[in-house]
């Protein structure tokens, strides 16, 4: 696991408050970590345990291609056709300027950011996930997001963005992929999946 993912989810992962459950402290347990190959744009965590009332991921990312300073990928909840069932709202800030989006009836949840090739070395996108009660049958299935990205190397390169979806699918979520629209992720991207014991 990366020595930034570890430190964030020991020293620091309770400062995040937005994003813990009160009660939380000592809560976190490590399901799986994955890192990028460099040949591929796709990573997935499947056969996730069925045992934690909520998934929490962290992630640092960077696709190999592109010049713009960043990047785009999208993710999906389980395994299964492209059905649109999901429904995505955005806020995003550069420093100078805020955007809001929102639209449903999609196949993925889109528009997430990440640096690419155009940014400066080292230069990484990061990513904060909060998938709470996943393993309900009766419910649908919302996400909360924190996702970043700094370049110095590009003008207009930066941004944060505060998101949430909604999948209207009441199936238990078992699997999580993290798709590019181009490229491969680098070999210093990595995802890390926690999951977080019941209160």
């Amino acid at each position: 696991m990366s020595p930034i993912i570890q430190s964030l989810a020991n020293g620091s992962a309770y400062g995040y408050g937005m994003f813990v459950p009160a009660g939380a402290a000592g809560a976190f347990e490590s399901i799986a970590s994955a890192s990028g190959t460099g040949s591929s744009g796709t990573i997935t965590f499947s056969s996730i345990p069925q045992t934690y009332s909520s998934l929490h991921l962290r992630a640092i990312t960077r696709q190999s291609t592109g010049t713009t300073g960043y990047g785009n990928f999208y993710i999906r909840l389980s395994t299964g056709g492209f059905t649109a069932e999901y429904a995505n709202h955005y806020l995003q800030g550069n420093g100078s300027a805020a955007s809001a989006v929102g639209s449903s009836g999609n196949t993925i949840i889109g528009n997430i950011k990440c640096a690419d090739n155009g940014a400066a070395a080292g230069t990484m996108g990061v990513l904060l996930i909060d998938l709470h009660d996943y393993t309900s049958t009766t419910r649908n299935k919302t996400l909360r997001m924190v996702n970043a990205f700094e370049d110095n190397n590009v003008s207009g390169g930066a941004a944060i963005q505060l998101a949430s979806a909604l999948r209207v699918n009441t199936a238990a979520v078992d699997t999580l992929t993290f798709v590019l629209h181009s490229g491969s992720w680098t070999t210093n991207t990595t995802f890390a999946l926690y999951g977080i014991k019941a209160a």
